[in-house]
């Protein structure tokens, strides 16, 4: 089976359709037993699309080693015109289900990706999203009780398996990916309470060692308690 490339097709597509800004999205986490759920996203100007080329060695995270994602995760941030990676604590999604603490996630990350680039609500200027998978729970978020005050709202077009065909997904993806490997793996070497759940290795997913240790040792306060732990 040939390897999927990703390209910046639907990005150009989108900026001839007059956006500005091109955000692409990327969840990691929506399936751990512990820890946060991350969204990243990855912003590119359309008037530099011209000029920019795709990553090299990008990819769906999932495709990629981890010695890979960290050894280009560097080259991505700097290929963005900004990046950010929003989160939603594992009570948030206790409290509010999957679905919507994935949406508020992605709308923190857009919030502070786009203050970065310093625009405001005043500004007339467009910004339209690539979300991989099939459903947008951006904009179900959007103006909720919850939600950061964005300043500019984008525009989500959803793209089934858009880690592997997007570069800006694919890029999101990768950095959401080592972001929050990073925090799982500092929480299990500076929390000696959490070695037994041994995050290092499994960074919070329902591996049998995590999961033996929860029937020995119970949830921690970072455990997802409305999932089936055990």
């Amino acid at each position: 089976m040939p390897k999927i490339t990703p390209t910046l097709e639907l990005e150009h597509s989108l900026a001839s359709q007059g956006y500005d800004l091109i955000v692409g999205f990327d969840e990691v986490g929506r399936g751990a037993l512990a820890g946060p759920v991350m969204v990243g996203c990855a912003a590119i100007w359309a008037r530099d699309l011209n000029t920019l080329d795709v990553p090299a060695g990008v990819a769906d995270s999932k495709m990629l080693t981890e010695h890979r994602r960290e050894a280009i995760y560097d080259e991505l941030c700097n290929w963005c015109a900004a990046w950010a990676v929003g989160q939603a604590s594992n009570t948030e999604i206790d409290d509010w289900g999957i679905s919507y603490a994935l949406g508020i996630a992605a709308l923190r990350a857009l919030t502070q990706a786009e203050r970065q680039l310093g625009m405001r609500a005043d500004q007339p200027l467009r910004v339209g999203a690539i979300l991989d998978g099939p459903s947008d729970y951006i904009t179900k978020a959007l103006d909720t009780f919850d939600a950061p005050d964005v300043p500019i709202p984008a525009a989500v077009t959803t793209k089934v398996k858009g880690d592997q065909h997007c570069a800006t997904v694919a890029t999101a993806a990768v950095i959401a990916k080592v972001t929050r490997d990073r925090l799982m793996v500092d929480l299990a070497r500076s929390h000696p309470q959490y070695a037994p759940y041994e995050w290092e290795h499994n960074k919070g997913y329902g591996s049998a060692a995590h999961r033996a240790a929860i029937a020995a040792q119970g949830p921690t306060p970072l455990h997802r308690i409305s999932w089936h732990l055990t």
